[in-house]
């Protein structure tokens, strides 16, 4: 059975008219007719009634209209499958930071495995810079980096973290509303650094304070504050996706400040501009589905 035929038949019922089939498919009427008359003679029934100008649909047209609609969507799709398998490359390269590399990354690949199963994923871990050299330079397809803007790339924010002071199970601060940011100078502060201007608003509270934060430790590892403090050696103030599965099962709680409230590490993804666009929507809109489930955590 010939797909354009049913194509026309399909073209004619939407339409209405066998001129206007026509024009939407760039034929001629004849043309159109010719196929519908093929596909009478496959199919061996009239499917149209032709009475002057007006056409309406047989009965025998009526039964076979929502078989043509599923041939020819079925056949639309396939093209739309074929057509973006040849564009697909064998292997994507994906450059992230640390924190991308733990937290986002084991969530991201499997579904876009699932969604593309031909591709295969080589993962950078490296900082923001070496990322976006990479990018430029065609080493890597897409990256995910700190909030950039770069006149080569397409950059787009990925998710948003909040910052929260994360206190251990049993800490003082739990169900206390009275409590302050002046009062964490009171217990032991494990500070993770990365250097990002988010961090430096955190640095001008600090400054800010009567009473200065009690810092006994300094790392430039989220997985190392994050332990610590589960290890109740002091409290810290962490992005919330690093700690989500801790909140989870209770043993690190968020303290809430007005004074750090819309403060978050911001994540972007970066691609070459027009190109790999297929993944770099994908990733974005699975990205975009974390960020909402860190929101309802919180």
């Amino acid at each position: 059975m010939n797909i354009e035929n049913i194509e026309a038949f399909v073209y004619v019922i939407h339409y209405g008219s066998f001129n206007k089939a026509a024009e939407v498919l760039f034929l001629s009427q004849p043309s159109v007719t010719a196929r519908i008359q093929s596909l009478e003679r496959e199919l061996d029934c009239r499917l149209f009634e032709r009475i002057g100008k007006q056409i309406s649909l047989t009965d025998d047209g009526k039964k076979f209209l929502p078989y043509a609609g599923q041939l020819l969507q079925t056949f639309q799709k396939s093209k739309i499958q074929l057509k973006q398998k040849r564009t697909l490359p064998n292997e994507l390269r994906v450059g992230c930071t640390v924190s991308v590399s733990n937290y986002i990354i084991p969530t991201i690949i499997p579904k876009l495995k699932t969604k593309y199963p031909d591709v295969n994923y080589k993962l950078t871990t490296a900082s923001s810079e070496e990322i976006i050299n990479k990018v430029l330079n065609r080493e890597l397809d897409f990256g995910f980096v700190r909030n950039i803007s770069h006149p080569n790339l397409l950059s787009a924010k990925a998710y948003e973290d909040p910052i929260r002071l994360y206190v251990y199970e049993g800490h003082p601060f739990i169900g206390n509303e009275a409590i302050c940011m002046e009062d964490i100078g009171e217990y032991p502060l494990v500070f993770f650094e990365c250097g990002s201007l988010d961090w430096m608003r955190i640095h001008r509270l600090f400054a800010s304070m009567k009473q200065p934060p009690n810092i006994e430790f300094q790392t430039d590892t989220l997985e190392t504050a994050k332990k610590l403090v589960v290890g109740r050696v002091g409290i810290a103030f962490l992005p919330s996706l690093c700690v989500e599965q801790e909140v989870k099962e209770g043993k690190l709680f968020p303290i809430q400040f007005p004074e750090i409230a819309g403060i978050s590490l911001q994540t972007n993804m970066i691609v070459l501009n027009g190109e790999n666009t297929l993944f770099f929507n994908s990733a974005l809109e699975l990205c975009k589905g974390i960020a909402q489930s860190i929101r309802d955590t919180i």
